[in-house]
């Protein structure tokens, strides 16, 4: 299994963690705020089980492999190795903790590539530790969280001689910008979408810095300032830090990369009025200014600022465009003699293309399954218009924000869809119809021009008719909605647009759950899982079982906070990140099968363990068509309901 974690660079909020720790002893002290996000360049490794071993072996950004060095896993053998300090310690470290709270083996963890400049302020070492904690979770399906990842990287890494903020630990996020606020020993997270790509260049200076002499010296303003140098340093980390954080965020969020330039520039100025007299030797940062006062950069970058403890460590510097970007790397280079590497902030991939399987025969519903596909069934919306429930589902998807629909049909009744979206009808029939109905028969045709067809040659299962959209995914999320339920929001926001905004939020791949009693679960796909929020509508999920007897539910799958004999099924909306194809793909070449079909949930449960997976509680109905009694109930729910 491969892993990667990026570095993690503080784009606003240096210093904050450590500060807002302090509101523990201090409570006048303002809470910790800091914008952080991963960089684009990291720590790659292979990761396989071990029987009695932590096997290591690294290659360090300069090429230099070290290693095998195998440490026994036993907790004071570990616990020592940490306590050493070195490369070793933190994978170490973290293999301690997850010793001590979980029944795991060893691992084989060979770092076969660091393309990220280590003691740079980009949390090198808490890179190490996130992918040490990562590997375990993922390797013995540990069930961890992001959040738990990051606390056992955590504990591992302040078992080492070093000394990070909670802050470092934030790479576990990957690339994506996450705010953070700390509270004493409490951490929030918030992750953040930026609508357009941002581009940064990371300049090493070169230079020399004590960044242990920098924090000491920041540290002695603390918890209770007994002077002027040292009340300007809390409310440089307090209100200061607050206000302008809050506007990075709102400024980040809505691509205004000038306002984030001008802030970069705001935050050096403010943090060397307040914070460079606390440790002047240190923080002066002569190397730093001359960088981003650099007069030939200053027409190709919004601002600039220095990075982690600040001093002449590293800068970052905000470009105008990509191209910018590559002119800023050039003169840093060329002119300054320095090092620099691009950081890009990517856009998240947004969801724009729809899957629905509707290549089922229809059995539950035969004969009347033989004379027009289920998914053709007529239903009579909330506007008094019969429509065939595959209109409705389609309907729901372009109105969420998709913008191609692809429909998984079987060869014989591909024509049969086609002629509904594809074919007006003719003159005579289409100069019968009421006004009302003529706009609509021109809709029809607007929506069929976003809707595609692909032929599922041979019903071999669920699975296999999602694997038959590949090509029409491509290397994108996408939003699969099954083809004989539909569905009603009870609020505005459409059912799939709720699932599709949580992808937006979090960056994970998510499925719809409902509340369902124990007698039914036998009848759908059923997960475990534990709330992320207070108001128990998402959960980070834990297993995926297909069709659950009730006595496995009740060993494995409840989740705390539901009623006894209460599970959450799932809604028949997902939004699937496309590496699940791989997965597919697996099953297919090598004719996995379950129940004799190629099924999606263990390639789900698989997408769980290796990236995260989300559920969501949707605020909607959902009605199921594939049986006589359900049809008939949705015929009378649906409308007026």
């Amino acid at each position: 299994m491969k892993i990667f974690v990026p570095g993690r660079i503080c784009l606003f909020g240096e210093h904050s963690d450590w500060a807002g720790g302090y509101r523990r002893i201090n409570a006048d002290i303002e809470q910790g705020y800091c914008l952080i996000t991963g960089t684009d360049q990291g720590i790659h490794a292979e990761v396989e089980p071990h029987p009695t071993s932590l096997v290591l072996t690294s290659t360090t950004d300069t090429g230099e492999t070290h290693g095998p060095h195998e440490i026994p896993m036993q907790p004071r053998a570990l616990l020592e190795e940490a306590q050493k300090g070195g490369y070793w310690s933190y994978m170490a470290g973290v293999a301690y903790i997850i010793l001590t709270n979980y029944h795991v083996r060893g691992l084989v963890i060979n770092n076969y590539k660091t393309d990220l400049p280590i003691k740079k302020g980009l949390s090198s070492s808490a890179a190490i530790c996130v992918l040490t904690a990562r590997a375990f979770n993922r390797v013995y399906d540990l069930r961890m969280t992001i959040r738990g990842e990051m606390e056992a990287a955590y504990q591992g890494e302040i078992l080492t001689p070093s000394r990070c903020g909670r802050m470092d630990q934030g790479c576990a996020f990957g690339n994506r910008p996450v705010l953070m606020i700390f509270d004493g020993e409490r951490l929030e997270t918030i992750e953040l979408r930026t609508e357009q790509d941002l581009h940064y260049v990371i300049v090493d200076l070169q230079a020399q810095k004590d960044t242990m002499r920098i924090l000491a010296d920041l540290n002695r303003c603390y918890p209770f300032p007994q002077n002027e140098v040292e009340r300007g340093v809390h409310r440089l980390l307090g209100p200061i830090n607050k206000r302008i954080v809050h506007d990075a965020v709102d400024a980040l969020t809505a691509h205004d990369v000038e306002r984030l330039g001008k802030l970069m520039i705001e935050a050096q100025g403010f943090f060397d009025q307040y914070a460079a007299p606390a440790s002047p030797t240190e923080l002066e940062a002569p190397v730093l200014h001359r960088v981003i006062n650099y007069q030939p950069l200053q027409p190709h970058i919004h601002g600039g600022k220095g990075v982690g403890s600040q001093g002449d460590g590293t800068a970052q510097l905000l470009a105008r465009s990509a191209q910018d970007q590559q002119k800023v790397i050039d003169i840093i280079t060329r002119d300054l003699g320095l090092a620099a590497l691009p950081l890009t902030i990517h856009a998240g991939s947004r969801v724009r293309k729809a899957v629905i399987p509707a290549a089922g025969f229809g059995t539950r519903l035969f004969p009347a399954s033989k004379a027009t596909k289920k998914e053709l069934f007529p239903i009579i919306d909330m506007d008094g218009i019969a429509k065939p429930a595959i209109l409705l589902i389609v309907e729901e998807a372009l109105s969420a924000g998709i913008e191609e629909v692809c429909i998984i049909v079987q060869e014989d009744d591909r024509r049969d869809f086609e002629a509904f979206f594809k074919t007006q009808i003719s003159v005579e029939n289409f100069n019968k119809l009421p006004r009302h109905f003529q706009e609509y028969a021109r809709r029809l045709l607007d929506l069929g021009a976003r809707v595609s067809f692909v032929v599922q040659q041979a019903q071999e299962g669920f699975g296999h008719a999602v694997y038959c959209a590949r090509e029409f995914v491509g290397d994108e999320p996408f939003l699969l909605m099954l083809g004989d339920h539909i569905y009603r929001a009870n609020g505005d926001v459409s059912c799939a647009a709720q699932v599709i905004d949580v992808y937006n939020q979090h960056g994970l791949s998510v499925v719809g759950v409902k509340r369902t009693p124990e007698t039914q679960i036998s009848s759908f796909g059923t997960l475990g899982g534990f709330w992320t929020d207070d108001n128990m509508t998402t959960l980070s999920v834990t297993e995926f079982a297909e069709k659950p007897t009730m006595e496995y539910a009740r060993e494995n799958l409840r989740i705390e906070g539901l009623p006894e004999g209460e599970y959450l099924t799932i809604f028949g909306q997902y939004v699937i990140k496309p590496q699940v194809f791989e997965y597919l793909e697996e099953h297919v070449t090598h004719n996995v099968r379950e129940r004799g079909e190629f099924q999606l949930t263990s390639c789900l449960d698989r997408l769980r363990r290796e990236d995260g997976f989300l559920g969501y509680m949707v605020d909607g109905q959902r009605f199921d068509i594939g049986l006589p009694d359900r049809y008939v109930e949705t015929l009378v729910a649906y409308r007026g309901g």
